[in-house]
């Protein structure tokens, strides 16, 4: 367990913990990378600014990939138990039917137990990894403990503060998301690229007869995922970007959704006021150096994903094994170098380069495109999603580039 003692702040008495890692942010990242750390025999103390994971329309999508990361681990059967969704095939509404556009049982061919995408409420899957790592005693989780800044010893990261205490590491993992303070605290630069999109998310109520599946209406003007979630349906409505329908008529808005899918007529009713709806700043960028030294950033803290695909999550959990996987050895034997931070960015940034070069490329052709228009009908090319080309997609979406395996040793098992 992680050590404590006092120290004078500069409002008076301080608490200091003392660590080998500090991961700053509890996400599916940070979580992934101190359980990973933590049952490799490093002390880990993980700082997560809120009391509890319950925030809404948060990134939910579990891919093969980190499917197969639980499997690994021997957690499956117990995180399949948590409340989830299948989703085996994506489809499209580009005239009123429902068309297959992929279908993931292809990914049975490459090894996966778990051909599909598993559709969790993000604070089950925090949970769930906070529970199977403060099985180990290397792992302390502090809530409402927000970084604010970083403390450094000369050029190094030396830890982080908080308004409470202080944590003081040989190295501090920045996970703290797209906005991530400890990444401005450290002055590391960013290279963004252009996203045409924001994104409106709100819910409306699953009804007997409904498709029970994920799928997309695609119109003139009109772009909407419909993520089938058991009981709700979880939409996101893409927009131009710095629009925001919620400076015009809700009425009109449902009006709007209705002409093109008049499926949601009865629907659109469970939206009561715009405080229904959350909106999202897309973004899409990577800093050009992930680490200095003693500080190392994964997961959206490193790269900002596009929503498209959903995957944000499951590139983070990728950042967050790699990321121990290199790592552990090094901290456990005392001997990290700056060399160690480097090899995990050149391990990730290829994949992340892809990855954000295909969404790139699907929001400047297949969605900006579509922003504006009349509603109109959109007749997609034949050849989308026919006979064995409904394999592509699910093989880039579910198993990425370079996907990672778990490397790290269970000190703790028997």
């Amino acid at each position: 367990m992680s050590s404590y003692q006092p120290s004078q702040g500069e409002s008076g008495t301080k608490r200091v913990v003392q660590a080998q890692v500090c991961v700053a942010g509890g996400g599916p990242a940070g979580l992934v990378n101190a359980l990973l750390l933590a049952r490799a025999g490093i002390q880990v103390v993980v700082l997560e600014k809120h009391n509890d994971f319950l925030r809404d329309f948060r990134g939910d999508t579990v891919h093969p990939t980190t499917l197969r990361i639980m499997d690994e681990l021997g957690f499956i059967d117990e995180f399949l138990d948590l409340p989830h969704t299948k989703i085996n095939r994506v489809a499209f509404d580009t005239d009123g039917s429902i068309r297959t556009f992929g279908n993931f049982s292809a990914l049975k061919w490459l090894g996966f137990k778990q051909p599909y995408i598993a559709l969790m409420p993000q604070w089950d899957f925090l949970d769930f990894l906070a529970e199977k790592a403060s099985t180990y005693p290397e792992f302390t989780l502090l809530r409402n403990a927000e970084v604010t800044d970083l403390i450094f010893d000369g050029d190094r990261v030396a830890g982080v503060r908080t308004p409470e205490l202080e944590v003081r590491a040989e190295l501090v993992i920045a996970a703290d998301g797209r906005k991530s303070t400890v990444r401005a605290a450290a002055d590391l630069k960013t290279a963004a690229a252009h996203s045409p999109m924001d994104v409106l998310w709100f819910r409306l109520k699953w009804r007997p007869g409904d498709p029970e599946e994920l799928f997309g209406v695609l119109r003139k003007g009109m772009l909407i995922a419909m993520i089938y979630r058991g009981d709700y349906w979880q939409v996101a409505y893409l927009m131009p970007k710095g629009s925001n329908p919620c400076d015009g008529s809700l009425e009109e808005f449902k009006k709007r959704l209705v002409s093109v899918r008049p499926q949601l007529q009865e629907h659109v009713n469970d939206l009561q006021s715009w405080d229904d709806t959350s909106q999202l700043d897309v973004r899409v960028d990577r800093l050009k150096t992930w680490w200095r030294t003693g500080l190392l950033c994964i997961g959206d803290a490193a790269h900002a994903m596009s929503p498209a695909g959903g995957v944000g999550i499951n590139l983070a959990v990728a950042d967050a094994v790699a990321a121990a996987n290199i790592l552990y050895a090094p901290l456990r034997e005392s001997r990290l170098t700056d060399a160690d931070l480097a090899k995990v960015q050149r391990r990730r940034e290829l994949p992340t380069r892809i990855i954000q070069a295909v969404q790139v490329f699907l929001q400047n052709t297949a969605v900006e495109p579509y922003l504006s228009g009349d509603l109109s009908p959109v007749h997609l090319p034949k050849l989308v999603g026919l006979g064995p080309l409904q394999f592509i997609p699910p093989i880039i979406v579910g198993r990425g580039f370079r996907p990672e395996h778990v490397r790290t040793p269970d000190i703790h098992a028997a």
